[in-house]
């Protein structure tokens, strides 16, 4: 049987650490992908979207 040594706080805080990244980069890459959508959907939104403000406003 093999004796499993206890996890350090040092190597739970770099896990946790390496998490945040992970969540950081794929919280980045979906900014990068609704301003691309929202960039390139703009100019075919852009009149449907001025008629609907002009009808409220």
């Amino acid at each position: 049987m093999t004796e499993q040594t206890p996890i350090s706080t040092e190597e739970v805080s770099a896990e946790r650490g390496a998490s945040l990244v992970e969540y950081a980069l794929l919280l980045a890459l979906i900014a990068v992908v609704c301003i691309a959508a929202v960039t390139a959907l703009g100019g075919t939104t852009a009149v449907p979207y001025s008629e609907v403000a002009s009808t409220l406003g």
